[in-house]
Parts: structure tokens; sequence; C-alpha cells
């Protein structure tokens, strides 16, 4: 008996040994990776003007003219989350949006909401999240958007001296952590990053992007993160999709955009809301 009562003292010491190594192990993977520091969060009990600022811009040929300081109700802050909307008004109105190249959007009947960070709240990498659900499960034209885009845009408002490079160039990278296509799918988002093709208005919207399922009408987390190379998108924390090794073509800081836009001619009464409970941006300590 004394024999076997050595063998399995050595076979107890060895599995303790060894899951005290997985866990060293597992403490210096921690210790690695760091731990996330919160370096912006707005949770909206008011519209803080030192966070975001309305952007005004006609693109992608979109119906909605994007007014100023919620006018119409489109862009609302009440009961501790922010409103984000598209509103039909019911007769067409001038619009004043311009696009890029001086265009001006013409007269229309719908009117929204866009909000970005630039200039207030811009950042290296790290981690972006918001926390967000739209009105319904979505209707045809419907296209709401969480994004980022690179802080030397030549987009509307340019307000310093180098907001001067084209999209989607380094600089003005474009990255994608929620949208919805209502003419596409009704319960799914898009994420992913836009591949830049070299050159100024040239970008591949469909290499690094892909479509998921959710329950757009609950609350849901949409998240980007850098992780080592890669680009990490999570929805309420569980990664969804990954660009590996894109993390690295984007080294600029990034500022945030809410937006409620309408892309087709389905009609539309009333309004659509995109309710906003928090965004905040990460960094790893």
């Amino acid at each position: 008996m004394k024999p076997i009562r050595i063998v399995l003292a050595i076979i107890i010491l060895f599995s303790v040994s060894c899951r005290m190594g997985e866990k060293k192990e597992d403490q210096n993977e921690t210790a690695t990776a760091g731990i996330w520091e919160t370096d912006f969060l707005d949770d909206f009990d008011t519209f803080n003007p030192e966070n975001w600022q309305d952007q005004r811009i006609w693109v992608n040929n979109e119906l909605q003219c994007y007014v100023p300081d919620g006018e119409y109700g489109t862009r609302e802050v009440s009961e501790g989350t922010l409103k984000i909307k598209v509103v039909n008004i019911g007769e067409k109105r001038p619009c004043d949006n311009l696009d890029k190249h001086g265009e001006q959007q013409a007269d229309t009947e719908y009117v929204a909401g866009r909000i970005c960070s630039k200039n207030r709240k811009e950042f290296v990498k790290g981690k972006w999240t918001a926390r967000l659900r739209l009105h319904g499960n979505g209707e045809p034209s419907m296209f709401p958007a969480w994004w980022l885009m690179g802080a030397q845009n030549n987009e509307p408002p340019v307000q310093e001296a180098d907001e001067t490079v084209c999209w989607p160039l380094t600089g003005s990278g474009e990255i994608d952590i929620f949208e919805h296509h209502g003419d596409v799918k009704k319960d799914h988002f898009t994420t992913g990053a836009i591949k830049s093709q070299g050159e100024c208005d040239k970008g591949d919207w469909w290499s690094y992007r892909k479509d998921f399922p959710a329950t757009l009408d609950e609350y849901h987390e949409y998240s980007v993160e850098w992780e080592g190379s890669d680009l990490v998108y999570r929805l309420d924390g569980e990664e969804v999709y990954r660009n590996e090794g894109e993390g690295d073509n984007y080294p600029e800081p990034m500022f945030a955009i809410l937006n409620f836009a309408k892309i087709t001619d389905n009609p539309m009464t009333g309004e659509w809301v995109m309710e906003v409970d928090w965004v905040k941006h990460e960094y790893r300590k």
C-alpha cells in the first residue's frame, strides 16, 4: 500500500503544480494585455457641446437634410438618453447641406440628426462602445449608423489646418461599428472596416464588412477594439467579427459619429428613432 500512496502523492503534486502554472500563465497574459480604463464617457444626461457637434453634410445620395440644434426633434436628449431621428415634416423645404465638392442637397421633406465628436473627443486606437437600440426592428430606407472617421478628414465641418485628407486614405479612414440597412434585412446590422483602395473616394465597402443578426429594438452594446494588429467587433461583449491585420491601417486619431439617414425612395411617415444610452472610449492601461 505504501508505494501506491507515494505514487498518488506524486500525481496530486504534479496536478496542483500544473494548475498553478496555468493560473500564473493566465495572470501573466492579463498583465500583458492590460486593463481597460475609460477616458471618455457620455451617458447623455444633457447634450454636451464639449463632446459633440452637429455634422451637416450631404453624402451617399441620402434623401434627408441634416438640421442644426435638434430642429424638429431630430437630436433630442431626454430621460437620460440621446434620440437621433429622421422626421417627415410633411412638405419639402430647402436644404443647405453641401457635399465635400460643394454640391447642395435638393429640397426635401425629410430632416434628420447627425452628430460627431470631431475636434471634441478624438482618440488613437483603444476601444469604442455605444449602447443603443432602434425603435422598431427596421423599415425600408432606414440607414442608422454608429461609426468612426479619421480626424484629418476633409469633409465638413473643416475647422483645423490639418483637415485636408480625403476619404478613405490614412488620416481619413472609416470603421463602421453598427449600420442597419433597412432595405436589405430587418433584424441585422453590418460591421467592419472600409478598405482603402489608395485613392480619394475609392473604398471597398464589402471585403472587410459582414452582417449579423440582432434584435434591433432591444438595447445592445456595439463595439470595436484594437487587439494587436486586428480590429475586433463585439456585440454585448462577445466577438462576432475580426478584421485581421487591418488595425495597423488606422494609426490616426479617430472621432465618433452617430446619425440616422434615409437612403431610398420608400415612403415614410412620422419619425424613425435611434436611441443611445451611452458612448465611451477606453484604452489599455
